[in-house]
C-alpha cells in the first residue's frame, strides 16, 4: 500500500504562467497562461467580456468571449457567460492560449503515432527528441516534426500555432499529448493545472528500495550552484510529490512504476537520487551507464552501454477529452533500449518479489 502523502491546496497567483507553476519535468503544462484577476472596489456591475477587455487589451473582445463561451474564464470558481456581471472582489480564473509562434521550419521527423482525432493527437516520442525550439535547438525539434505532419494545430490565428500542452525531457520516451485546436489547448491544459490527470511512468533504477511502495514529498528548487540541475531544497522549494511502486526486483536493479502529482523539472530524476535509487543512465543525478557484461557477471570489456540515457518512459496518461468528455486512457511501449536491459536483467538478475 502507498503512503498518504500530504498536498497542500494550490495558492490563487497573480499573471503566473503554467510552466512556472508546474515546472517542466517527465510532463508539465506548456504555452497556456493562467491568470488571476481580483475585481477592485470600484468596478460594479460591468459585463465580463468588457471588464477582461479593459484588463487584457492584447485580446479582442470576439477572442476574450470564446474564451468565456469555452468554459477558459471562470468567476468565483464558476463559468460565466460573456454578459455575466462582476462585483467588487471576484476572483476571476483565466487560462489564455498561448502566442502565436511565428516560425518552424517543417521537417520529415518520424511520429510514431498512438492516436489522433479532429480535436488531439497522441505520440510515443522517441528519445533524443526536444519537444519544441529553443535557444540552439531550431531544428530537428518535436515542433518541427509537426508542422511537417499537420498544420491545424490551431486555430483563430493566421500564424502558425502548435498545440503543445505539456513535455517531455529530451531523453524521456512515451505518451504525449498535442492539441489541434485552441479549444483542447486550454481545457488539457486546465486538466494538467487542477491535476485531473493521471500520469504513470516506469523507470529502473540502481539498488531495490526499502519499502515496496512510497510517497516521495520533497519540495524542488534550482540547485544552489549548477544551473542544469534540480535538487530538494525545504526552504525555498516547491511542493513535488511522487509516488512509487516496486514492480520487478534485480539483483542491483528495480523496476518502478512512478506516478507524480506535481510536474516539477526533473521531479522524478531528483527524487529517485534523493531516496539513493538514482535511474540507471542519469548521471546527472548519481546514475550510471550499464553496460552487457556487467550485467551477465563477465569481465570488462569494450562496448557501448545497454542504454544511454536516463530509464525513464512516459509509460500511461489518463485525461478527459476536450470535446467529448469522455475518459480516455493511452498507453506507449517502452522503447528498444529498455526493453532490451529488462531482457538482460529479467535473464541474468532475476529475483522473486
Amino acid at each position: 500500500m502507498e503512503r498518504r502523502c500530504g498536498m497542500s491546496e494550490d495558492e490563487l497567483i497573480e499573471g503566473e504562467n503554467l510552466n512556472e507553476q508546474n515546472g517542466q519535468d517527465a510532463l508539465e503544462t506548456e504555452g497556456a497562461e493562467h491568470l488571476t484577476l481580483r475585481v477592485g472596489s470600484n468596478i460594479t456591475h460591468r459585463r465580463l467580456d468588457k471588464y477582461l477587455g479593459g484588463r487584457l487589451s492584447s485580446f479582442s473582445r470576439t477572442m476574450l468571449q470564446k474564451l468565456i463561451v469555452e468554459q477558459a474564464i471562470t468567476i468565483n470558481g464558476k463559468y460565466a457567460k460573456p454578459s455575466t456581471r462582476i462585483s467588487p472582489g471576484d476572483t476571476v480564473d483565466l487560462i489564455l492560449p498561448p502566442p502565436p509562434a511565428k516560425e518552424f521550419i517543417p521537417e520529415d521527423i518520424p511520429l510514431n503515432i498512438i492516436y489522433e482525432d479532429d480535436d488531439i493527437l497522441v505520440i510515443n516520442k522517441q528519445a533524443n527528441l526536444i519537444v519544441h525550439p529553443a535557444r540552439g535547438y531550431k531544428k530537428g525539434t518535436l515542433i518541427n516534426a509537426l508542422a511537417f505532419h499537420s498544420k491545424k494545430l490551431s486555430k483563430g490565428s493566421e500564424e502558425f500555432r502548435p498545440g503543445i500542452v505539456h513535455r517531455l525531457d529530451r531523453n524521456t520516451t512515451g505518451v504525449l499529448i498535442i492539441a489541434k485546436n485552441e479549444t483542447a489547448h486550454w481545457r488539457l491544459a486546465r486538466q494538467f493545472e487542477t491535476r485531473q490527470t493521471k500520469k504513470y511512468y516506469l523507470a529502473i533504477v540502481h539498488g531495490t528500495p526499502d519499502l515496496m511502495a512510497d510517497c516521495i514529498n520533497k519540495p524542488l528548487a534550482v540547485h544552489p550552484r549548477i544551473r542544469e540541475k534540480f535538487a530538494v531544497l525545504p526552504m525555498i522549494g516547491k511542493e513535488a510529490i511522487t509516488y512509487y511502486e516496486v514492480i520487478e526486483k534485480f539483483r542491483g536493479y528495480t523496476l518502478l512504476k512512478v506516478n507524480i502529482k506535481t510536474g516539477r523539472t526533473h521531479q522524478i530524476r531528483v527524487h529517485m537520487s534523493y531516496i539513493k535509487h538514482p535511474i540507471i543512465g542519469d548521471e546527472m543525478y548519481g546514475g550510471k551507464l550499464v553496460y552487457r557484461w556487467q550485467i551477465e557477471y563477465q569481465d570488462a570489456r569494450s562496448e557501448e552501454p545497454l542504454i544511454a540515457r536516463p530509464a525513464l518512459h512516459a509509460w500511461q496518461l489518463e485525461i478527459t477529452h476536450p470535446q467529448t468528455n469522455k475518459l480516455m486512457k493511452f498507453e506507449a511501449p517502452i522503447a528498444d533500449d529498455m526493453r532490451k536491459i529488462l531482457e538482460e536483467l529479467r535473464k541474468f538478475r532475476k529475483m522473486s518479489n
